[in-house]
């Protein structure tokens, strides 16, 4: 566990399409003003507020929302160094460690000097066609090689550090970082990582007479994903999917830059977290 850590400057940014976001938030800045700190509100897509986030205004951004806030602040907080501390208004919840009826006392905690960082691996993911560089992006979860709406599945190449590993013909390839792993990894069957660690996981979704494994790869690695089919799209982080050409590739590392995430209380906090989603998910089944 890290250092504690008492923000100075914060601004809180609300899901603009979630109820009562912009509500909660507006009554978090009135908290802080209480205790003497001056909080902005505005929404996560606000251009002005983005670009203060950038240039360092800020040492702690509050995101008013659900995991998929959480993800898109991650983008924008993560190349500034500026840490995110996440209040959860929506229904999963996994970033998050906080429900929104418990804010007040998180805030008072935080105050207080009761809160540390946690780092979180990044990856850089690299768009490239007959070599040259098409886009470059970030993900804190994952990238994905898939299907488009073609119900046909893809034939996909993986290499490691430029080996051949193996060859898929799937509805895609998953390559997800450890926070990544109880996303859509953990759907497609993966397996999850403590969020700690700094590897690459690959998983196969939905592989058709092809290695069904996930794959768990060091940080170091370079992995290469070849397309080897006309149909094929990809999306880094659940945003929307770009088309590929046959023989393109995307090449995922990790990045420079991590997450940073405010926490409270033992790292143990995300076992915790994880086994409440598990039972809730399982309650409705017979056992």
């Amino acid at each position: 566990m890290s250092a504690p850590f008492i923000p100075k400057r914060i601004v809180i940014t609300a899901y603009p399409k979630m109820p009562d976001a912009f509500t909660e938030a507006e009554a978090m800045s009135v908290f802080f003003h209480q205790c003497g700190i001056e909080a902005p509100v505005g929404s996560l897509y606000d251009e002005d507020l983005r670009s203060r986030v950038k240039q360092g205004e800020f040492d702690m951004l509050i995101a008013v929302g659900g995991d998929g806030s959480v993800l898109r602040a991650g983008h924008l907080c993560a190349p500034s160094n500026v840490p995110i501390l996440g209040v959860n208004l929506g229904r999963l919840g996994f970033l998050i460690q906080i429900d929104r009826k418990e804010w007040r006392d998180y805030f008072k905690r935080l105050l207080n000097g009761e809160a540390w960082i946690e780092n979180r691996m990044m990856l850089r993911v690299e768009h490239l066609r007959a070599g040259e560089q098409i886009g470059v992006s970030l993900a804190l979860n994952e990238a994905v090689v898939g299907r488009g709406q073609n119900l046909r599945p893809v034939r996909l190449s993986a290499f490691v550090d430029t080996r051949e590993l193996t060859s898929y013909v799937a509805d895609g390839l998953i390559a997800a970082t450890a926070t990544g792993s109880t996303a859509y990894a953990l759907a497609a069957g993966g397996p999850i990582l403590p969020p700690e660690l700094r590897n690459i996981l690959l998983v196969p979704i939905a592989p058709h007479l092809s290695v069904d494994r996930a794959v768990v790869l060091s940080e170091g690695a370079t992995v290469g994903i070849m397309v080897k089919s006309e149909n094929a799209v990809f999306s880094v982080d659940g945003q929307p999917p770009a088309p590929l050409m046959e023989d393109d590739k995307v090449r995922v590392t990790a990045a420079e830059v991590t997450t940073q995430f405010v926490r409270f209380g033992d790292p143990g906090y995300f076992y915790r977290n994880i086994t409440m989603h598990i039972n809730e998910n399982s309650s409705g089944f017979p056992r």
